[in-house]
């Protein structure tokens, strides 16, 4: 078997790197923030959303919006291994936007079941976003901002049911990571959308799309805290130079290395239909939250405090990174549920 991605894998990989590189740099993630500041034309306390804006039109320009959507629906109807790097360089440049919700989750969720509300060419454009939730949660990201919300439920060890959830009745809720402006909303009723196996395979890209944001704010961190501790001084020497220093980060490092080839093999498994896909999905994600999690805490002590002040580029991405750890099931869930498919 070749474990190994393609050129042209690789390639549109880099291509949404530069392109995050160039539009979503630590100042749009900023301004997405409410009390974010106003240096791109937003009214005050909005958050410049015309700047965070500007990354989506683009990515949306680039066709990385419908990577998931079969052609006949205007996308590129390609597979999971193709969009995996795409979601880890969205993870890493801390895009405020709902790009594994829509892009990953509903977007191919809605082609599956044909479309029935018409919404996937404005998915497919920009002009529209959705957002997802799993599992009953009631916290919704970008809940009172997206065209369309889908809930994901499992009813015990029954089949999964996919749901779209009215929207208008959104209540802004504060949280950690607020340029993810999470709004409480009720996902008990609403429309059945597509099959048992439409929503099981949704939830599992959802959670595999989180599993790969996860590993780039991981990297994100790790880049950050390498930068920082070789710069900042102390007694005449980079702080980086103290073994103490290299352990804390050498580990994270270690950490991240282990959970992206898990990331990448579950998007292998769920392209390949692999009937244990699921399985995969959940050791990735697993891995990866433990990964950005023990990440955030290393970058955070090497920072020192600094690192715990909201002008520190890190909160952005330690904020985020701590939010996903626990989105899609947290680590736990996802081990009680490797431990279920395994009869343990």
């Amino acid at each position: 078997m070749r474990f190994a991605f393609t050129d042209d894998q690789v390639a549109l990989r880099d291509a949404v790197r530069d392109l995050l590189a160039k539009e979503c740099p630590p100042e749009v993630v900023r301004a997405a923030w409410p009390e974010g500041p106003d240096d791109r034309g937003a009214e005050p306390g909005a958050g410049a959303r015309s700047a965070t804006d500007r990354s989506w039109v683009a990515l949306a320009d680039m066709g990385a919006l419908g990577v998931a959507v079969p052609e006949a629906h205007g996308g590129l109807g390609l597979g999971e291994l193709d969009w995996v790097l795409l979601a880890e360089e969205t993870g890493y440049a801390g895009l405020p936007h709902p790009f594994v919700e829509t892009s990953c989750v509903a977007a191919p969720l809605l082609a599956a079941a044909g479309d029935p509300g018409g919404d996937l060419p404005g998915l497919v454009d920009g002009s529209a976003v959705a957002t997802a939730t799993a599992l009953g949660a009631d916290l919704v990201p970008w809940g009172g901002d997206a065209e369309v919300v889908l809930s994901l439920l499992l009813d015990g060890e029954g089949p999964w049911t996919a749901h779209r959830v009215d929207a208008t009745a959104a209540v802004p809720v504060a949280s950690v990571d607020r340029a993810r402006r999470l709004a409480r909303l009720d996902v008990g009723g609403g429309t059945g959308l597509g099959s048992a196996r439409d929503a099981a395979v949704a939830f599992d890209r959802g959670a595999l799309g989180t599993a790969a944001q996860l590993v780039g704010l991981g990297r994100r961190m790790l880049d950050l805290t390498v930068a920082y501790v070789a710069e900042r001084q102390q007694f005449g020497r980079p702080v980086g130079a103290q073994q103490a220093v290299k352990h804390h980060l050498a580990d994270a490092a270690k950490d991240l290395h282990f959970a992206a080839p898990a990331v990448y093999g579950a998007a292998w498994s769920l392209a390949a239909g692999d009937a244990h896909g699921h399985r995969a999905v959940s050791t990735a994600k697993a891995l990866a939250s433990d990964a950005a999690r023990r990440t955030g805490r290393a970058a955070l002590q090497c920072h020192g405090a600094i690192g715990y002040t909201v002008e520190a580029d890190l909160h952005l991405y330690l904020k985020r990174a701590e939010a996903l750890a626990r989105a899609w099931g947290d680590a736990a869930w996802h081990r009680d549920r490797v431990a279920w498919a395994l009869g343990l």
